[in-house]
């Protein structure tokens, strides 16, 4: 028992799993934001090339 309560009073050495933890957690927040907002991210920029190609001279208007 006595070594269990050093064990966990212990501070030393846990720095890299923590670190660990925190990316594993920054990585799983990216992706899931970025798959909730790719289709909206995805449509906003098909807008934006659409108008840029009715307003180039010499490109034909985008089909739809």
């Amino acid at each position: 028992m006595k070594r269990l309560i050093e064990f966990l009073r212990n501070e030393e050495g846990a720095t890299a799993p923590e670190y660990g933890l925190i990316v594993a957690l920054v990585a799983v927040f990216i992706i899931g934001a970025v798959t909730a907002l790719g289709g909206s991210v995805s449509a906003a920029f098909q807008a934006i090339a659409d108008a840029i190609g009715v307003i180039t001279p010499g490109t034909p208007p985008p089909a739809g």
